[in-house]
């Protein structure tokens, strides 16, 4: 095998210090054994991100304790150095704490979008650097190619596992010291690799459950977190009519249907959730129809600025959520900052909180252009004033 990899070397660039980032799970333990293979000087780091102790053996999550024993098992089988960084006051104040905070303000976080941006491809970058790395690789299902103007991300190979959607938040800077060497190979040819590596976590079931989150059940951690986000309410119909209590409005979010528990002649869904008199909305599905959406802190990885693009509106595609495909729209940015997108075709349920990702087109393997949180949804658009498609009316927070 050395031979081999020795002759391969020939044909592939200078090796590089590189840092792996390890969660102990098949994906990144295949990313470290293949870079080591490749030849290059492997560093496997993973972050204690919460107290594992309660979490310890517990399937379905990352970087658990049993996790971290996991990474360690794997960097000694391939033979690459290992450490384990405690993040766990980090990882609390920009992720746990923020989760919570984004619940009772009536929203449906992403979490994992806010650690990767704050912790795994900020501060763990940083940490690459401090160990004279030259690259940060991850086991993330994306893909890294390269284009004439340097480096940029594109949806994965495996539809099915593609990550592109929590990955909105990469900065150009940094994709240029990031490598994912998943994301042009299926999730069934890393299976492979992990049993030709004979790794011992190659039959590991995939992490499944937001991390920090025991049981799947987040409002256990909100509760404990923020005890009056259980604070009773009154659920409203959009007409008016008080229906019914409910007990918390972070047992709610936008688009459900099921656990309301008022009777009604026609299906009734959550429409919009007020923080502030603590009242969950409900209405019929055609209350659920957006047709744009203002966001907040929106990263662009086009080669001309977004102002100089967008100004007038330029045509993306976009995903709302990480399990639908891209979808067709008109990004606006405004000369006062904001960054608005139009559906073309509209969309059912999309909570504020949640990410929008912009394509450079549908297709399985598109260009990702950036991303934003949505901040406010609306109901309809006009183009009144000589403004186009200007937002008109505002529907949410």
């Amino acid at each position: 095998m050395t031979r081999i990899i020795e002759a391969s070397e020939r044909t592939r660039p200078a090796a590089k210090r590189v840092v792996v980032a390890m969660s102990g799970g098949v994906d990144s333990s295949v990313a470290a054994a293949l870079m080591k293979e490749q030849g290059h000087d492997v560093i496997g780091i993973t972050l204690q991100l919460y107290d594992h102790g309660s979490a310890t053996g517990r399937k379905g999550s990352c970087c658990a304790g049993q996790d971290i024993h996991d990474a360690r098992r794997v960097a000694d089988q391939i033979g690459i150095p290992h450490y384990v960084l405690d993040y766990e006051e980090r990882f609390a104040e920009k992720v746990i704490d923020g989760f919570a905070a984004s619940y009772i303000a009536g929203e449906t976080p992403i979490p994992c979008v806010t650690c990767n941006n704050e912790i795994k491809f900020r501060d763990l970058l940083e940490t690459a650097r401090d160990l004279g790395a030259d690259v940060l690789v991850t086991g993330h299902y994306v893909q890294r190619l390269e284009g004439p103007d340097g480096p940029y991300l594109a949806r994965a190979v495996d539809a099915d596992r593609d990550q592109s959607y929590f990955l909105f938040g990469i900065t150009s800077g940094q994709l240029a010291k990031l490598w994912f060497p998943l994301g042009g190979m299926p999730k069934s040819e890393v299976r492979e690799h992990a049993r030709r590596f004979n790794l011992p976590i190659a039959e590991k079931a995939d992490s499944q459950d937001i991390c920090f989150v025991p049981a799947g059940r987040y409002t256990d951690v909100i509760a404990r977190l923020k005890p009056n986000a259980m604070d009773p309410g009154d659920i409203v119909h959009i007409d008016g009519r008080v229906l019914g209590r409910h007990e918390g409005i972070i047992n709610f979010t936008v688009g459900q249907r099921k656990g309301l528990k008022i009777p009604a002649a026609e299906p009734l869904f959550v429409v919009r959730l007020d923080p502030q008199t603590k009242q969950v909305f409900v209405g019929p599905r055609a209350a659920l129809e957006t047709a744009a959406l203002l966001l907040r802190n929106t990263n662009w990885l086009g080669e001309k600025p977004l102002g100089e693009v967008a100004a007038e509106g330029t045509p993306v595609y976009v995903r709302m959520r990480s399990s639908q495909p891209p979808r067709p729209a008109t990004l606006f940015a405004d000369a006062d900052g904001k960054v608005r997108v139009v559906l073309c075709d509209g969309e059912e349920g999309i909570a504020t909180g949640q990410a929008c990702v912009f394509y450079s087109d549908g297709g399985p393997t598109a260009r990702v252009l950036g991303g934003g949180s949505i901040a406010k949804t609306m109901k309809s658009i006009s183009s009144g004033g000589g403004e186009r498609h200007r937002l008109n009316i505002a529907a949410g927070h």
